[in-house]
């Protein structure tokens, strides 16, 4: 597949309405940046923590009705279905776009449910503006006619992204993307990476 044409996918996914297979090419770095987040325990978290580790991070919120439990419970399924060894140098991580309700003590348990693996990150509202803009994530506030003020939906970008070792931005799975792909296209990098 051609640069531009890797891009263009991309940029289609990023809005909305292209789709992609959990092997398709992206250009490198089209994702990804540092972050600052914070974790259940109130621990500072950062992308340089996870160097040498491969990131499987997921942006959404713990009030989403069904796309967000719905994937990722997809990727917790990829991440069991992988040869132990090559699922130990993933690191899950699940990010909130709902810094407001979804608070640190709220997100982390929220992502331990789906994976016992899984860590969930919040923080300030800079601070996940800043993860948001790094990931190029969409996100914006949808509130349902006649609800309260804090009960709105948030409307965003359903993909993972996976991460290398040295954080680069290696590709993504679009919302619903079948989990024995995601588990193949991780377990291909990750042998990839050690040479195997």
């Amino acid at each position: 597949m051609s640069r531009n044409k890797a891009f263009l996918t991309a940029v289609l996914i990023f809005i909305g309405i292209g789709t992609a297979r959990a092997d398709t090419v992206f250009p490198p770095n089209l994702f990804g940046g540092p972050f600052s987040l914070t974790d259940e325990r109130g621990n500072t978290v950062t992308n340089a923590d996870f160097r040498g580790q491969f990131m499987l991070i997921y942006f959404g919120y713990t009030f989403c009705p069904d796309i967000c439990p719905g994937d990722l419970s997809r990727l917790a399924t990829a991440l069991d279905s992988m040869p132990p060894e090559n699922a130990d140098r993933v690191q899950p991580i699940f990010i909130t776009v709902d810094p407001e309700r979804d608070t640190p003590d709220i997100t982390g348990p929220y992502a331990a449910a789906f994976h016992p693996r899984f860590l969930g990150l919040s923080g300030a509202p800079d601070a996940v503006k800043q993860a948001v803009i790094a990931y190029r994530i969409h996100r914006a506030k949808v509130f349902p006619e006649g609800a309260a003020p804090d009960d709105y939906l948030v409307s965003h970008s359903p993909n993972a992204y996976l991460m290398g070792p040295d954080g680069g931005f290696l590709t993504l799975f679009p919302h619903d993307s079948d989990p024995s792909a995601i588990a193949a296209a991780i377990t291909a990098y990750v042998q990839d990476a050690s040479g195997s």
